[in-house]
């Protein structure tokens, strides 16, 4: 993990941080390198003990966030407010859900009751 480009960014918050490591490291290179988002920055969560990753899609102007975490563990209601408010309450957050196996899986958590796209 240390030798990979994206680690020096990193460092800081994966040192913080070291049970949620493997899926912020994960979630990060696919937003970064695999999805190419723009405007790439890393946020703290320290009441969820992670840092969280806010950026654009690929020609979008639309501000995204993204919480990593694993399939291992388990997540409150309470968890997702304290992501959420300090996210400064966006309109939806992606939860970044990843697995040994190196999969990842975006959920997309809305506060309140959303309607899905017909």
């Amino acid at each position: 993990m240390e030798s990979h480009p994206s680690f020096q960014g990193l460092s800081e918050i994966l040192e913080k941080y070291p049970r949620a490591a493997g899926a912020m490291f994960q979630a990060y290179n696919d937003v970064v390198y695999a999805q190419q988002w723009a405007d790439v920055e890393v946020i703290e969560l320290p009441d969820c003990k992670r840092g969280a990753i806010k950026g654009r899609k690929p020609d979008t102007d639309d501000v995204l966030h993204v919480v990593p975490c694993t399939l291992a563990e388990t997540l409150s209601i309470s968890w997702l407010q304290s992501a959420l408010s300090h996210l400064l309450n966006p309109p939806q957050v992606y939860l970044a859900i990843t697995s040994e196996d190196a999969s990842i899986v975006y959920y997309k958590i809305s506060q309140g009751i959303v309607k899905p796209p017909v």
